[in-house]
């Protein structure tokens, strides 16, 4: 398995979440649950997609700008969820925020998927993206844990 592989796994999970989460409604244990394992994926995947993608892809010029902003739309989601649990579940104000952030999520795989994984396939070779994976599957059931 590559990195690209690894990730796209968390990726489908994240969409998959996402969507449900948006379906729910009221304080219901649907949307606990739901709003549970997004924020978990969510999480785990940020953490170990910088730690063993993007921190790798700084060592290249081409690699820099492009994980900065990565790493900026992840913050921009943390602090989505932050507001998330500072909001009443039952609230229409908590479901228009999860909107934005399913959303967010949303933008920030198909950037990922249609550009980022393209100049990262250029930037990393064959035994990098192998190592990469392994890495990330270990950091990434680490956080999960």
């Amino acid at each position: 398995m590559n990195i690209f592989e690894a990730l796209r796994e968390s990726h489908d999970r994240q969409r998959n979440y996402a969507r449900a989460l948006i379906e729910t409604s009221g304080d219901t244990p649907e949307r606990v649950e739901a709003y549970k394992q997004l924020k978990a994926e969510l999480q785990a995947h940020e953490t170990a997609e910088e730690r063993h993608f993007y921190i790798p892809l700084m060592a290249f010029d081409n690699g820099v700008d492009l994980s900065r902003h990565a790493i900026a739309e992840h913050h921009e989601m943390d602090e989505m969820m932050e507001a998330l649990d500072e909001t009443e579940m039952s609230s229409p104000a908590w479901l228009a925020m999860a909107k934005k952030l399913s959303d967010k999520v949303h933008h920030h795989l198909r950037e990922e998927e249609q550009k980022f994984f393209q100049m990262a396939g250029k930037l990393l070779d064959d035994r990098q993206k192998e190592q990469l994976a392994g890495q990330y599957e270990k950091e990434f059931k680490a956080q999960l844990a």
